[in-house]
């Protein structure tokens, strides 16, 4: 992984326009290509990005301006240009173990990569553990129709888990093969500023019982 600490602007062209003025600012370049651009602060979500697969070049206009520009196949680009660099360093973080879940949500998805039929009448599993860019969606789906559907599973429902659940559709909407995937965000409690916002992105929510999904009472899933 690349870090930089650097002041820069920082511009998106794709299927909007948005604009970083000058400011000093984090950007992280990962080993699987990723460019991420981060502030102090705003928890863990960059304010601009271009996932993988993407391509960087390098331009030095002069002593006081180094450009980055950074595209995929879709043709976004993202351009970054570095006006003081104050920290550049590169790190080998090596292969990561991935992301141990408790109890409680490992059970979940099984449970619910077992009876994906709770989802729907005629839903089939595909895979769990589908493998993205960034991280494995828990469970890949086909429902009634035949069309993929990502379900990502949480203990608790919260914005985070919409976000990531974002931008898993955002890669696997990239692929012919698969798309138009549409999502569920399955959790045993989904908090009401999580729901809004999977809901405005068109996001389907269910909240999940793990008793019940367990069969030791009648019913399974309650949908919102």
């Amino acid at each position: 992984m690349r870090l930089i600490v650097a002041r820069c602007t920082v511009d998106y062209a794709g299927r909007l326009s948005a604009h970083l003025p000058e400011a000093i600012r984090v950007i992280m370049v990962k080993a699987d290509g990723s460019v991420l651009v981060h502030a102090d602060g705003g928890s863990y979500k960059p304010l601009n990005w271009m996932s993988p697969p993407c391509w960087l070049t390098e331009e030095e206009a002069d002593s006081s301006k180094r450009t980055w520009t950074v595209e995929n196949k879709a043709g976004e680009r993202l351009v970054i240009d570095l006006l003081e660099v104050v920290h550049d360093s590169e790190h080998e973080l090596g292969i990561d173990p991935g992301l141990v879940k408790d109890g409680v949500e490992a059970h979940l998805q099984k449970l619910l990569a077992e009876h994906v039929e709770t989802f729907g009448d005629g839903w089939t599993l595909v895979r769990r553990e589908f493998p993205t860019a960034i991280g494995p969606v828990d469970l890949m789906c086909r429902d009634s129709d035949g069309a993929s559907v990502a379900v990502e599973i949480k203990r608790r429902g919260e914005i985070d888990g919409v976000e990531q659940l974002t931008r898993y559709l955002e890669l696997l909407n990239r692929d012919p093969l698969l798309a138009p995937v549409s999502g569920v965000f399955a959790a045993q409690e989904i908090k009401p500023q999580a729901r809004t916002l999977a809901e405005d992105r068109g996001i389907r929510c269910v909240v999940v019982d793990y008793d019940e999904l367990k069969g030791t009472t009648d019913s399974g899933l309650r949908l919102f």
